[in-house]
């Protein structure tokens, strides 16, 4: 099951309050940017792509915390409500390499995740939105590079950093190959955004 279109931005909105940040703007961002190129996709749909979007970050609901946290905080969330679609979609769009992601030793939640992860099967919905992941700021869209660059900056990089950046550029091709287009060529202003000085963010400091 899935929330409409007006309760995921309620329910964003909501988290929003709880734990401000970009991440919200990002969020919206994701969203369109799936909802844009799953138009150009035979056999998507683009409003659950843009709910999907909305609710990927969802988990960051409960605090400023790390990837595994709010991936599984959201899962979680959308499970109490019932959102099993929209709680898949909260634990794969960090974790495009699949298992691969998982190179280092995992406890706690980290072995949930890892579990759910391996055993279960990505659809275009999950590589949709692993993809517009890495295609969106809160300021607006950009190209994969800036993204990654923007990741790195803020939280470094690891063995698996470089894997995970070309599997989303296989993703892209992907999904350019059903669109008959560049992903670029639908996503406003993305020029933009690319070449726009955007300081890194920082967490506020309690």
């Amino acid at each position: 099951m899935l929330p409409n279109k007006e309760t995921a931005e309620n329910e964003l909105e909501r988290a929003g309050q709880l734990n401000p940040g970009p991440w919200t703007e990002h969020s919206i961002n994701v969203g369109l940017a799936a909802k844009y190129i799953a138009e150009k996709c035979p056999n998507m749909d683009a409003d659950k792509a843009y709910i999907f979007g909305v609710l990927h970050d969802i988990g960051r609901r409960v605090g400023i915390v790390n990837v595994p946290k709010h991936v599984y905080e959201g899962y979680v969330y959308t499970m109490e409500k019932g959102w099993d679609e929209a709680a898949k979609i909260c634990m794969t769009h960090s974790y495009p390499i699949k298992e691969k992601d998982f190179a280092e030793e995992v406890q706690g939640e980290g072995e949930i995740i890892k579990d759910y992860i391996v055993n279960c099967t990505y659809d275009d919905y999950d590589r949709l939105l692993q993809l517009c992941d890495s295609l969106a700021l809160a300021n607006g869209f950009c190209m994969l590079e800036k993204r990654f660059i923007d990741v790195a900056r803020r939280y470094g990089v690891g063995s698996t950093s470089v894997p995970r950046w070309n599997a989303t550029f296989e993703i892209k091709e992907f999904f350019e190959k059903q669109m008959g287009c560049s992903i670029y060529d639908v996503l406003p202003k993305i020029k933009d955004t690319t070449f726009m000085d955007i300081p890194v963010w920082n967490p506020p400091i309690n």
